[in-house]
């Protein structure tokens, strides 16, 4: 009897478990556009465009391959708006009853297809070195997840970087080489563009009538849209941006958001790309003597260590974790983050940036957009909705650990050992944004004090408590209290007068 195999839309590679396991002579590829997973956040108008545009691509890709594929478009009239009505849909004009899957990377997916009345095979996302028996079975007894060690785990597994049992130049990790600030270069190539086809072409004009509201701007349109597109876009990240990958990977600069970062997590975590290809290339650059070994380090950890960790611990973890809220945050999400005028340069800079490409980097998202909404005290729910809803390489699996974990704490500590909150310093040091700003980097109280001295004070004291035994935070404790009495109440009354205006909704 046939069966229906679901593709999903970051599920674009023919290697994908329930592909393997499905045959071409009986059973039927299910792939759709649906309301129900391009509006349960409002994306970004060029994550949906990518994504409708590679999931057609793939669609047509597999025809050729022979496989029979029922695919259904956003604008089609039968379109029953969600996965499972899909499933039911093809399964009623097939006479199918099992459906074959590979495993969502979304918890709110997983129990969707779940509930499904048809018989659901759930196959394991093999695309990640890690499975999560694998990482359960690390993480059982330890007292801290840390990446640092299961890191070191993956590299012995793949081999990547290893001398021998030992890694490659005696250490596992080049931080020492790497994240100092950049300077501007007209001559620094970004990433290459995408010319234009017949299919982004129709797609691009469904999402502009579908989505007219959604922040971001859909046009220009670059990003690559098949797999063709995302090797040449990997060959560029390699040849011109990986030796200066390491040394520059934490620098902000106005006009240049891409500096030497490879921009290649849409195609990596839509299935374009797979994790060893793009990793092998780097170490092959390494050994080749193209790309430096802190600048490979670097990358190849953010992949197989950082990557792989975070999916670990979003299944670890279970389906509540995206909703954690220890530090008790409530303040709504403030409108700059869709849009809304701001003074502070940084904060523009990030969320213009996120606006028109539907990208930005780690560092914009950690110390600028996340570190200003964890002193602000923002609703972390808000927040990774936010993140979720803004970038094109976003994933609740990917995100939620990264938002709700690393950036907001909300977790606890499961992901980080220390808030990641800094006060304007961070900033200035590793970026040119305080230079044009209206407020003063330099300055610590008064009208024009940045907003994160101000505020890194009041995060610190109004979560004393739990902070002050840290002993990575304890010295910033210290400090606070050698200040003399008048400055402290200074910095707290004017945080907290700050926070006011930001709550009633004044440009801040």
């Amino acid at each position: 009897m046939v069966r229906l195999v679901l593709v999903l839309g970051d599920q674009l590679t023919p290697e994908i478990a329930a592909l393997r396991k499905a045959e071409k002579s009986r059973d039927v590829v299910v792939m759709a556009e649906v309301a129900a997973e391009a509006e349960y956040v409002p994306h970004h108008p060029k994550k949906i465009a990518f994504l409708f545009t590679a999931m057609r691509k793939f669609a047509a890709h597999l025809r050729e391959q022979s496989w029979r594929v029922s695919y259904t478009r956003l604008d089609d009239p039968e379109n029953a708006g969600s996965i499972p009505g899909e499933l039911l849909r093809r399964a009623s004009e097939f006479g199918a009853r099992a459906v074959l899957a590979t495993e969502p990377g979304e918890w709110r997916l997983i129990h969707a297809l779940q509930d499904v009345p048809l018989d659901l095979t759930l196959l394991p996302d093999d695309r990640f070195l890690c499975s999560h028996g694998e990482f359960a079975d690390w993480a059982k007894g330890r007292k801290a997840l840390r990446m640092e060690y299961f890191y070191r785990e993956m590299r012995r597994k793949t081999g990547l970087l290893m001398d021998g049992d030992k890694p490659e130049g005696g250490k596992w990790n080049f931080d020492h080489d790497n994240r100092k600030p950049a300077k501007a270069d007209l001559f620094r190539k970004g990433p290459p563009e995408a010319q234009g086809d017949s299919v982004l072409d129709e797609v691009l004009d469904l999402v502009e009538a579908r989505f007219p509201a959604n922040f971001g701007r859909l046009r220009p349109f670059s990003y690559q849209t098949d797999r063709a597109g995302a090797l040449r876009a990997l060959d560029h990240f390699i040849e011109h941006a990986l030796p200066d990958f390491g040394t520059y990977q934490d620098a902000m600069l106005e006009g240049d958001p891409h500096l030497y970062h490879a921009v290649i997590a849409l195609y990596l975590n839509a299935g374009l790309l797979s994790v060893l290809e793009i990793c092998k290339r780097a170490e092959t650059a390494f050994h080749d003597g193209h790309a430096p070994l802190n600048s490979v380090e670097g990358f190849i950890r953010q992949i197989i260590g950082w990557r792989e960790f975070v999916r670990g611990i979003y299944f670890l973890e279970g389906p509540d974790y995206p909703a954690r809220n220890v530090l008790n945050h409530q303040r709504a999400l403030p409108a700059m983050y869709w849009g809304g005028e701001t003074k502070m340069n940084c904060m523009a800079q990030a969320i213009g940036q996120t606006r028109d490409l539907a990208y930005a980097h780690h560092i914009q998202r950690l110390m600028v957009t996340g570190n200003f909404a964890l002193l602000a005290g923002v609703d972390p729910g808000q927040v990774h909705e936010w993140y979720l809803a803004v970038y094109a390489d976003a994933y609740e699996w990917v995100e939620a650990p990264n938002t709700v974990g690393m950036s907001q704490f909300a977790d606890g500590g499961v992901v980080g050992s220390k808030p990641y909150v800094s006060s304007g310093a961070y900033i200035d040091r590793m970026s040119d944004y305080c230079q044009s700003c209206h407020y003063r980097v330099k300055e610590k109280t008064g009208a024009r004090a940045c907003p994160f001295n101000l505020l890194y004070w009041h995060f610190l004291i109004r979560h004393r408590d739990r902070f002050e035994s840290n002993p990575r935070m304890a010295q910033m404790y210290r400090t606070f209290d050698k200040m003399d009495d008048a400055r402290r109440e200074t910095v707290l009354a004017e945080a907290a007068e700050f926070l006011d205006r930001l709550s009633s909704g004044e440009t801040v």
